[in-house]
C-alpha cells in the first residue's frame, strides 16, 4: 500500500463504527467512512469534543453539525496551502492520502531536466495541480464545476502560485480531451480523479465502469512521444488496483513502454498504528 505518510497539519487520530476522528490543522472533525467496519474502544476524549460532525443519513446523504468551527481555514502540505470549508456530503475540499501520489510525481517533474506539461483531468479543488506546478511543471487544470475551479484558484493563490503557469477551465473533461486531439495539442504528463457518476456543464453523463476504459484510451492520442508519466485515482470499489494496472498498462504499454503499477493508498491511524484504506491508484512511468 502507498501510504500518505509526511503530514503535519492532517491525522486520523482513530477509528471505529462506521466513523474517522481526524485533525484538520486546529480542528477535529468526525466523518463517516465505509472502511470502517469495526467497532473499538473509543478512548480518545476528542471523540467527545469535536469541531464538527457529519451524521449519515439511514436514507442516503446526511448533514453536518458543528461546534465552534469556521466557516473556512486552512492547513498546510510542505509549500502547499489549502482552503478547507465542510460542504456536501461530509467532504472537506481535500483529500489527504493523494500527498502520496503528489510526492511521486513531483520528484519525476524535478528529475525530468526539461520543461513539462501536465494535464489535470477532473481536477476537483486542485491539489495535484499545485504539486505540479510546485515542482515547476505548466499545468493544465480541468473540471466540470466552476465553483471547484474557483476553490482550486484560491488553493494556488494562498499557495505563492497566483503566477504560476496554471490554465484554469471549466470544461466537461472527456468533450476537452477530443478537441485537444483535433488541435494536435500533447502533454508530458496526465492526472485524472474520475467520479464514479458525474455530469458535466451540459448535461453530459458519466459512469465511470462505462466510461473510463475507453477515456483512457482517448488520452493517449494528447500525451507526447517523450511521455513522462500517467496517474489515475480510483475510489470506486469494482476498479481494484490489479484493474488499473490492466487498463493502463494494455493501453499504454505498447506505445510508449514504460512500467506500470497499481496500490491502494492510505492513512496511518495514530491510535492503532494500523493503515487506513482509501481507495486506489495506478501509475505508469516511462522509467
Amino acid at each position: 500500500m502507498w501510504i500518505a505518510g509526511d503530514w503535519k497539519d492532517y491525522e486520523v487520530i482513530d477509528t471505529s463504527n462506521g466513523e474517522k476522528l481526524e485533525r484538520w490543522g486546529d480542528y477535529i472533525l468526525v466523518r463517516p467512512d465505509p472502511q470502517v467496519i469495526w467497532d473499538t474502544e473509543r478512548t480518545d476524549k476528542r471523540w467527545r469534543h469535536m469541531n464538527g460532525h457529519y451524521h449519515r443519513s439511514s436514507k442516503g446523504g446526511g448533514e453536518w453539525e458543528f461546534f465552534d468551527l469556521p466557516q473556512e481555514w486552512s492547513i498546510h502540505y510542505g509549500d502547499l496551502t489549502f482552503r478547507l470549508k465542510p460542504f456536501s456530503f461530509k467532504h472537506t475540499g481535500l483529500f489527504p492520502e493523494q500527498a502520496v501520489n503528489w510526492d511521486w510525481f513531483s520528484s519525476i517533474i524535478k528529475g525530468a531536466g526539461r520543461p513539462v506539461k501536465v494535464l489535470n483531468l477532473f481536477a476537483y479543488t486542485g491539489g495535484a495541480t499545485l504539486a505540479a506546478a510546485k515542482a515547476g511543471a505548466a499545468v493544465t487544470h480541468v473540471d466540470a464545476s466552476k465553483g471547484m475551479v474557483l476553490w482550486a484558484k484560491e488553493n494556488a493563490a494562498a499557495s505563492g502560485l497566483a503566477d504560476a503557469p496554471i490554465r484554469w477551465l471549466v470544461d466537461d473533461c472527456v468533450k476537452f480531451v477530443e478537441r485537444e486531439i483535433r488541435r494536435g495539442n500533447t502533454y508530458d504528463a496526465i492526472i485524472m480523479d474520475p467520479p464514479s457518476y458525474g455530469r458535466g456543464p451540459k448535461g453530459e453523463i458519466w459512469k465511470i465502469e462505462e466510461s473510463i476504459f475507453p477515456f483512457i484510451r482517448l488520452t493517449t492520442q494528447i500525451l507526447s512521444k517523450d511521455a513522462l508519466f500517467y496517474l489515475v485515482n480510483s475510489y470506486t470499489t469494482g476498479l481494484q488496483p490489479a484493474v488499473l494496472t490492466y487498463m493502463i498498462r494494455s493501453v499504454l504499454t505498447p506505445v510508449f513502454g514504460g512500467n506500470t503499477e497499481s496500490s491502494e493508498i492510505g492513512l496511518p491511524v495514530t491510535a492503532s498504528g494500523l493503515i487506513l484504506p482509501c481507495g486506489a491508484s495506478g501509475r505508469w512511468s516511462a522509467v
